[in-house]
């Protein structure tokens, strides 16, 4: 397959492609999504084929306003209008009931459904042109970093779908927050944009699943995508080191080995000369850490590093969303400094 280069002045063509049954790379705040009509079983079977993804990890459905709720869910609770309200369109997912003009094999099965509203302005003007629901997870290779840039997504799709739209970097670059509503109290299942902390403004007392602080185990089964599997891993394999900054880099300097690489802090980058390293943002500066998390990931794939070694911040506000990615990306094996 050829796949086609678009840019943000080609909406329309990447509309048509999706109404064809096509698939499309599409850029969003969070990360690059890849996209196909998500009333299209076949369609959406064809995104499962592209990413090597398991069949049992339910998808998103993108829409371009609150107004598109209904057409694709049931008994919608008051508290998914306000959290709209709050923070659509933005990177937020909620989990509603399903109606059954949603197919099974974007659910996986289940009778719920995840559905977003972007705030990037290509992917707005795409959803809007193609007037259907665009079911899209990541456009990475399944269990891969996600990519935030079309770059990323060239380096994984290239070949294997109809064409990747050029939106430019993505200016959150960590997922959306999934958030369950049909259950009391809501149930955070994935950390992301949107933060605990803000949902706790909108809906006051908010559960936080397992599965964002450890893995599934294998007969459980995810409601939301991201989380049962092993995620935004690269090739060499990843520790954590958790921690008071200044410990976590101190540990670190001690242990990795020359050939091994580091994600750290911009400050302690001194620490490392003679490795491979990727700064992941200043200490402080968690919307900067979550824009580089991905990058640095897949910065490692074009090197000859036999491990990595990662700081990462306090698991609060934006922290949370991560450090769940990166402890994903290492398996959860993480040391506590």
């Amino acid at each position: 397959m050829n796949t086609e280069a678009l840019t943000a002045r080609d909406v329309d063509r990447a509309a048509a492609i999706l109404r064809a049954g096509g698939l499309v790379g599409i850029p969003t705040e969070t990360v690059y999504g890849l996209g196909a009509n998500g009333l299209d079983p076949d369609a959406v079977a064809h995104i499962f084929q592209a990413k090597g993804r398991p069949q049992d990890n339910p998808l998103i459905l993108h829409i371009p306003s609150a107004d598109y709720l209904e057409r694709y869910c049931e008994k919608i609770p008051d508290r998914a209008y306000a959290l709209a309200e709050a923070y659509w369109p933005g990177p937020l997912t909620m989990i509603l009931r399903r109606k059954p003009i949603v197919p099974d094999v974007v659910t996986a099965g289940l009778d719920t459904v995840g559905m977003r509203c972007p705030f990037h302005p290509v992917c707005r003007a795409i959803l809007e042109a193609a007037d259907v629901p665009v079911a899209a997870p990541s456009g990475n290779t399944s269990g891969r970093p996600s990519p935030t840039t079309a770059a990323h997504m060239w380096e994984d799709m290239d070949g294997k779908i109809d064409a990747i739209v050029d939106g430019g970097p993505c200016s959150v670059g960590v997922e959306s927050t999934i958030v369950d509503l049909t259950e009391t109290p809501p149930r955070l299942l994935r950390p992301g944009g949107v933060t605990l902390e803000q949902l706790e403004k909108v809906l006051g007392e908010v559960a936080v699943d397992p599965a964002v602080t450890r893995l599934m185990g294998a007969g459980e089964r995810p409601r939301a995508p991201g989380m049962k599997y092993r995620h935004y891993a690269p090739r060499a394999p990843v520790t954590v080191v958790a921690g008071d900054p200044q410990k976590s880099a101190a540990y670190i300097a001690a242990h990795a080995g020359r050939e091994d690489g580091v994600i750290c802090f911009d400050e302690f980058a001194f620490l490392f000369t003679g490795q491979e390293v990727e700064k992941l943002g200043p200490a402080a500066d968690k919307r900067e850490q979550a824009r580089h998390i991905f990058d640095a990931l897949r910065a490692f794939d074009h090197t000859q590093v036999k491990a990595i070694w990662a700081q990462c911040p306090a698991p609060s506000g934006l922290g949370l969303a991560i450090t769940n990615r990166l402890n994903k990306a290492a398996g959860f094996h993480v040391i506590q400094v």
